[in-house]
């Protein structure tokens, strides 16, 4: 189904509770499938095959997506070199927040400035609504405007844009924060009853369970 067709009251609901405390995976119920996960009905090729393709589906204006940050960031830093992490900004409510990220990324800087885009919206009341507000905010991070501007417009960031609008609608993505694993799952906090850390545990066992199915 089309974003396009989805109303943004289901988008945002579907932005979970901020993260509880759970225990270790071993110590919770096994995730299973149609309640933590789900099985996508038509699999999505991934970029590297070699890899376990991990993409977290994220909105710059989602609170959720705001607290899961430090909780994914210590997650990723404790990766395996045959996970293949990215991130992919979804297209809600327009593509302003999206061509901010694609732009960024771009410039190399997605890393570094994103934390500063959710601190804008989330602590700052700067809700980066418009090309516009965009343009004045790079310029208030001492961000070079003119080429912050020609990245925004290039056919490169056209480009990533497609590619993830492309992804939301194979992952069938209508909310987030939402993660697919490998082209063939998709979980979320609000899967798993509202918990971050509890989503990740289910992504690692999604991971683990790719991995031994790709040695058979």
């Amino acid at each position: 189904m089309s974003l396009n067709r989805r109303s943004f009251s289901i988008r945002l609901a579907a932005c979970i509770a901020s993260p509880a405390f759970v225990s270790p995976l071993h110590a919770q119920p096994m995730p299973d499938e149609g309640i933590d996960y789900r099985r996508l009905r038509d699999p999505v090729a991934t970029t590297d095959r070699s890899k376990i393709e991990v993409i977290e589906f994220f909105w710059y204006a989602c609170p959720h997506c705001y607290h899961l940050e430090p909780h994914l960031d210590k997650w990723t830093s404790t990766l395996a070199p045959y996970v293949d992490f990215k991130k992919v900004h979804v297209a809600f409510r327009g593509d302003t927040h999206q061509k901010i990220f694609y732009t960024l990324e771009a410039m190399g800087l997605a890393s570094s400035h994103g934390p500063k885009v959710f601190d804008a919206i989330h602590k700052k009341g700067n809700a980066l609504a418009t090309a516009r507000d965009a343009f004045a905010w790079a310029r208030s991070e001492g961000l070079e405007v003119a080429k912050f501007e020609s990245t925004w417009a290039s056919f490169g960031v056209q480009t990533q844009s497609r590619r993830a609008n492309a992804l939301v609608e194979a992952f069938r993505i209508d909310g987030v924060p939402m993660f697919g694993v490998n082209g063939k799952f998709t979980t979320s906090p609000a899967m798993v009853g509202g918990s971050h850390a509890r989503a990740l545990q289910v992504v690692d066992y999604l991971v683990g369970a790719e991995r031994r199915a790709a040695r058979r």
